[in-house]
């Protein structure tokens, strides 16, 4: 498992406040400098967020390359548009954009999105009701945390493909092309997605720049924004599934029945929602949205715009929801025939990395494990440089480690070294006692 995180070493002062947001204990700050274990991580960006150094960042694609060789065609994630100053729709940007060499997807994308909630609410009629509530998988890292910690609960992943990819599919088979296509992604989680699928297809986007430094560069240009009647809804519909519910609202307009939907943003609240699917307490919920990131995606650590206003601005916009026939029978054919909705392969769970290769030195050294966590302050302060002392203990199990890494049985250590000294000053040796 891959992860876009990257870590500038000579930033990195070992301050240790990354390793307490990591939801899945997955970085370690061993000898004053931090390293990521990749089968953990799952690219929620938290650690980024912590770090006052900026010794975090996202491992992107060189915008200004990308853009020096012609015109980019570029998949927008529902997130950029709303990071300028007033909001833009996509066809009043795509024309000033493509000034600049820059061609916007949104004919594809918004295929893609209607496509992916027509599927979706297909998928979610055709199952049982003990085969509810199914989660969604348009956030990738929702997806390899479930991996992690929730493997239960792959079977409820709706199998449907993340529409920016289908949007890209899209774009190909209408176009007969292969230039290399550009994704502008709001996260780590998305850049992941692309070099990393998680259903392990190949992707048909090449390139990942975080969104952040696209808008800078069009701001800095003196891109202007056309004006755009508000009155008038957007069949934009796509752009809802920027903050939290949009997906679920989507999804509910397509079905044939009234959905039970449930929609959660945040870290810890996803968390929270997968352990109580976990012991089964939302029977009768048909659906369930999540986002790692606060308020969806508008929150993730690439977008450079306030995620309230960014918030502010797409909750205000009217989007029309009624479907004509035409498109309705139009989602029909592309759900029918196409067949770019499904995901490509079964999503398998993550294990983290065993012991030991034989199952006996396994069991011997979680035995060894379980002693030395018995012996540890239990207080997981992460002085050590880990996120737990149960982390500390499987690392010193590993041979990452030593015990007089924990700050307080160093300290022990040296109390008793020092009561051994005192004992051992009023010691004579034997030829200098005096007889009794």
């Amino acid at each position: 498992m891959a992860h876009s995180i990257k870590i500038s070493y000579s930033a990195c002062r070992g301050c240790v406040n990354c390793i307490k947001s990591c939801p899945t204990e997955a970085i370690r700050v061993i000898n004053g400098s931090i390293t990521i274990i990749k089968d953990l991580c799952v690219d929620c960006g938290e650690c980024l967020r912590a770090c006052a150094r900026k010794a975090l960042g996202l491992d992107e694609d060189d915008w200004e390359l990308i853009h020096a060789h012609g015109l980019v065609e570029a998949v927008p994630d529902p997130v950029f548009f709303a990071q300028f100053g007033s909001f833009w729709y996509p066809d009043a940007a795509r024309g000033a954009l493509m000034e600049r060499g820059i061609d916007l997807l949104t004919d594809e994308a918004e295929d893609a999105f209607d496509l992916s909630a027509y599927a979706s609410a297909r998928v979610i009629e055709n199952r049982s009701s003990d085969q509810l509530p199914l989660i969604s998988t348009y956030c990738p890292s929702v997806i390899r945390l479930i991996q992690l910690q929730f493997p239960e609960l792959l079977s409820r992943l709706i199998p449907v493909e993340n529409p920016l990819e289908i949007a890209a599919e899209l774009w190909r088979a209408r176009t007969k092309s292969y230039a290399p296509l550009t994704l502008f992604a709001p996260c780590p989680a998305k850049i992941t997605l692309i070099r990393d699928p998680i259903g392990g297809e190949p992707s048909p986007i090449q390139h990942i720049v975080a969104i952040r430094k696209v808008v800078h560069t069009l701001m800095a240009s003196g891109v202007k924004v056309e004006k755009f009647d508000k009155s008038v809804p957007s069949n934009w519909r796509s752009a809802t599934w920027a903050i939290r519910g949009g997906e679920t609202k989507h999804i509910s307009r397509f079905a044939s029945r009234e959905l039970t939907v449930l929609a959660v943003s945040g870290l810890r609240n996803t968390m929270d929602l997968l352990q109580q699917i976990e012991l089964g307490r939302f029977r009768g919920v048909d659906f369930v949205e999540c986002r790692t990131c606060d308020l969806g995606c508008f929150g993730g650590v690439a977008a450079p715009e306030s995620r309230f206003l960014a918030y502010l601005r797409n909750r205000h916009i009217e989007t029309e929801w009624n479907l004509t026939p035409e498109r309705a029978a139009e989602l029909a054919v592309m759900y029918e025939n196409t067949k770019l909705w499904k995901v490509r392969n079964s999503i398998q769970s993550k294990q983290r990395l065993p012991l030991s290769s034989d199952l006996l030195e396994a069991m011997s050294r979680m035995k060894q494990m379980k002693a030395i966590f018995a012996e540890l302050p239990h207080i997981d302060c992460g002085a050590c440089g880990r996120p737990s002392c149960k982390a500390m203990a499987e690392d010193i199990v590993r041979e990452q480690g030593e015990i007089t890494d924990c700050v307080f049985k160093l300290r022990e250590g040296i109390s008793s070294l020092a009561n051994q000294i005192l004992s051992l000053a009023d010691v004579q040796p034997q030829t200098l006692r005096k007889p009794r």
